[in-house]
């Protein structure tokens, strides 16, 4: 009988993990959660019936049958993508089209793309900016992403996809400066805010039972990706999707103050063109792991 694999996502994780000594910085090379990195962790030690890790406060450590399988695993993941890249070298390329939202396409899908092209070292992803409605998209696309239900051709049969929420960040300078416990110290701060989210402001005053607060003074941009640029910049607060900062809020580059007080947001969609590229589903697949993988993060 052909001995039972362990996951190979958890095996990968690990030797994230392992590499970095770090769980923090194994989920920021994989562009996924701390808490997937130590699920997955928790997963492989439970396949293997044994503890790869010692857990201590802010940090990890390899136990000794941990230090055993990353020597043997690290090398055989090192081979298997070689021996990937060595069969795709010679393949003609291939390309799948992705349409998405300016900010959706800067903060969540670029920054991921090394590791869908890692995994698929044959396709080349191209990433097509809109702010329409698919149904409008100018030109051709195998794979779009939206909020919401509306605008989709009657052609595509669209998918669930990210479940999303807004929440309030900063530095942790800026919030140091002036620390935040609860909405009214907001009062004392700058308010970041995009032409493309009017709303969310006073929808999250209403939700948290604050509708007359008001910012110290505010500053406007088209874009919600400006909006963090200026965040991280210091310029003051943000009211940003959980799914475009959550790198960021991993990284320690913002921080949320009131991680309890969070907007409910449209969730996000995918769906394929019905002439889309074999590749797209590829690309789809990929794109169900990478939410699987970020479970927690809204």
């Amino acid at each position: 009988m052909t001995p039972r694999m362990p996951p190979l996502n958890a095996v990968r994780a690990f030797a994230a993990a392992a590499r970095h000594q770090s769980f923090t910085l194994a989920a920021a090379e994989l562009f996924v959660t701390h808490g997937a990195i130590s699920r997955q962790v928790k997963t492989l030690e439970a396949f293997l019936g044994v503890a790869l890790f010692v857990r201590r406060v802010r940090q990890v450590t390899l136990t000794p049958e941990g230090q055993r399988f990353f020597a043997e695993v690290a090398p055989a993941l090192e081979q298997i993508g070689a021996a990937a890249r060595a069969l795709m070298d010679d393949a003609p390329a291939r390309t799948v089209t992705i349409n998405v939202r300016p900010s959706f396409a800067v903060r969540w899908v670029i920054p991921r793309l090394p590791a869908f092209v890692a995994q698929f070292p044959g396709i080349e992803p191209k990433v097509v900016t809109s702010t329409v409605t698919p149904d409008h998209a100018p030109e051709h696309f195998d794979v779009a992403i939206r909020r919401g239900l509306a605008g989709w051709p009657a052609s595509i049969a669209v998918q669930p996809f990210l479940q999303d929420e807004a929440l309030i960040v900063g530095t942790p300078a800026l919030f140091s400066t002036v620390p935040v416990a609860e909405p009214r110290a907001l009062g004392a701060h700058v308010l970041l805010w995009s032409r493309s989210r009017p709303d969310d402001w006073d929808h999250w005053k209403r939700q948290v039972g604050a509708p007359r607060l008001r910012p110290a003074s505010q500053l406007q941009f088209d874009h919600l990706h400006f909006v963090l640029q200026a965040a991280q910049g210091g310029l003051g607060f943000a009211l940003a999707p959980a799914s475009l900062v959550a790198h960021d809020l991993a990284t320690g580059r913002l921080l949320c103050p009131l991680p309890a007080l969070r907007l409910p947001l449209t969730r996000h969609y995918y769906g394929l063109a019905p002439d889309a590229a074999p590749e797209a589903q590829c690309f789809a697949q990929w794109l169900q792991s990478q939410l699987e993988s970020s479970t927690g993060l809204g």
